[in-house]
């Protein structure tokens, strides 16, 4: 690692202080790291970046919606190949919500999402994409235990 020194405005390092508080960091360059590949991940993203993805897929839908349900299912069924799993909560007795982790090219997956959270009787959705690269640099291929 490397050592280098920034200049702040006050306001910004007070700002900085709070995430650091509320988030729990042991300290400001443990926050900054994470704050610089977030943002170099989304510039990534933002520039089109092709290659392959992980991705958290969450959305609220209304699940008596019309045929949302059987839609929601037969999207799924055309992009077997992205999905991972699917978790699904029951938030009242009217709303799920359902978390799906995926994987798979940045395009395609991003089309998939839009395409889920477009639909009809979706309240709410949002995808969050992470390279695939992401934490493997160096690291050893063997298993890992937890």
């Amino acid at each position: 690692m490397q050592r280098i020194t920034i200049t702040l405005d006050e306001d910004l390092i007070a700002d900085l202080d709070r995430l650091i508080e509320r988030r729990g960091y042991q300290n400001r360059s443990e926050a900054i790291r994470d704050l610089a590949r977030a943002g170099l991940a989304e510039a990534e993203h933002d520039k089109g970046a092709g290659g392959q993805c992980v991705a958290a897929l969450v959305y609220v839908y209304d699940h008596a919606a019309r045929d949302l349900t059987r839609r929601l299912t037969e999207n799924y069924h055309h992009h077997h190949d992205l999905a991972l799993a699917t978790l699904h909560v029951h938030l009242d007795e009217d709303h799920c919500m359902e978390v799906t982790a995926l994987k798979g090219e940045v395009a395609e997956v991003q089309h998939f999402a839009d395409h889920i959270i477009a639909e009809r009787g979706v309240r709410y959705g949002r995808v969050v994409t992470i390279p695939a690269g992401t934490g493997t640099k160096g690291r050893r291929s063997r298993g890992h235990s937890h």
